[in-house]
């Protein structure tokens, strides 16, 4: 494997605020050009994106980062890199055929063709799929009875979201378990780079795509030591409550607030109805600004029984004033009236990704909302997100941050 002369990174995110250092990004390819108005629901997309203007979009979005001093990291690049590792290509190709659609028959020929790849067409391949007319020799039960646009690995179109399928809390990293079906194998491939790419040297797992289901964009920093986790359509109970029993082992958190949100495709994320926007301050959808509650979760279990110490329901933003240690939480009033805040909402307006404190990438089209924080003293960098907005997912959504300075 090509031993970078760049240094092994020191992954420590212990906030939504503070500067950032290192992220990373997948610019959206071939995997997009493979939706359809046939299979895009399936796939998790509300729409046929415009493939190039969302990469045109994505670029512009990756530039804000760099220009702004970001290390931008793109996950096909750090995929064929770690596919230079037997084990890793192993893995990966098993991952990919294990599907009980395809049969043994055609499992088998679909192993020997991505085996042979060169590792930047294998990464290709995995992102992007396999479609049934482009495996040489397949045959098998399963192969004849597909139909010619029919998938033999399935594409993740969802990559582009690498917040979902990766989370660092502190020093380690929890590779999730995603909800979704047409989602499963994008944790693999993250897991696999963190395991395997020299710049990352193995850290320490805190979660596993094995366990309950837990995605990154229901995982908020509040502020050192106080996550919320969002519990909905994505993340359940039991991968809250997962977490943060590994939280408080490992001395990551001293407090895990639980919040129960909505269980539709608008809320699929606590992310897309709330995002820190700086210490003090976050930017939330006024629909639920005052109904948004929160289970307190805090280290240490009851010496008699081994549960969680527990307490609330309360009002969120009460909770979270509470936990972080501050009077209270500045939430930036958007001031909408409701159906412009529905339409916001939906566009992923309330997730924005912080370079820093007060310093905020958000999605251009969201005008309101963005004067909204810029009264409120947040400087936005604004981008363009037409296209990248199909999949509903915004800045945060599509950024995983690695490194980040202390707030």
């Amino acid at each position: 494997m090509h031993r970078h002369s760049l240094p092994m990174i020191s992954p420590l995110v212990t906030s939504e605020v503070g500067r950032l250092r290192t992220v990373v990004l997948h610019r959206p390819g071939a995997e997009l050009r493979r939706l359809t108005p046939r299979n895009n629901d399936e796939l998790l997309f509300d729409g046929v994106p415009w493939v190039a203007k969302a990469q045109e979009e994505h670029d512009a979005f990756a530039a804000a980062l760099t220009d702004r001093g970001v290390e931008v990291l793109h996950v096909d690049r750090l995929l064929a890199e770690v596919l230079e590792v037997p084990a890793a290509r192993e893995q990966l190709v098993a991952a990919a055929v294990d599907d009980p659609r395809i049969g043994e028959t055609l499992q088998r020929t679909c192993v020997e063709h991505l085996s042979g790849l060169a590792s930047t067409d294998l990464a290709a391949a995995l992102i992007g799929g396999v479609a049934h007319d482009e495996l040489p020799g397949a045959r098998g039960l399963a192969f004849e009875l597909m139909g010619p646009g029919d998938f033999v690995v399935r594409p993740l179109p969802n990559l582009l979201f690498t917040r979902d399928s990766s989370v660092w809390v502190g020093d380690q990293v929890a590779v999730t378990s995603l909800a979704m079906p047409a989602r499963h194998r994008e944790s693999t491939i993250t897991g696999a780079i963190y395991d395997h790419h020299p710049r990352f040297g193995g850290p320490q797992r805190l979660y596993d795509p094995s366990l309950e289901h837990l995605e990154g964009g229901d995982v908020l920093a509040l502020a050192p030591g106080v996550l919320a986790v969002g519990v909905g359509e994505r993340t359940t109970a039991g991968g809250a409550e997962r977490l943060a029993r590994r939280v408080f082992a490992r001395g990551l958190a001293h407090t895990v607030l639980v919040v129960p949100i909505a269980q539709e495709r608008a809320t699929m994320h606590l992310d897309t109805i709330a995002t820190m926007v700086d210490v003090d301050a976050m930017v939330m959808y006024p629909a639920v600004a005052d109904t948004l509650a929160a289970w307190t979760v805090r280290s240490g279990e009851d010496p008699d029984t081994g549960d969680l110490r527990i307490t609330g329901p309360e009002p969120f933003l009460t909770a979270a004033a509470s936990a972080m240690g501050i009077d209270r939480l500045r939430i930036v009033d958007t001031g909408l009236d409701p159906v412009t805040a529905e339409r916001e909402q939906w566009d992923d307006g309330n997730n924005t990704l912080c370079i820093g404190p007060r310093l905020a990438v958000a999605y251009e089209r969201n005008t309101v909302t963005n004067k909204a924080l810029e009264a409120a003293g947040i400087e936005v960098v604004a981008i363009a997100g037409d296209q990248l907005g199909s999949g509903r997912g915004g800045p945060r959504c599509m950024s995983c941050p690695v490194v980040r300075d202390a707030p």
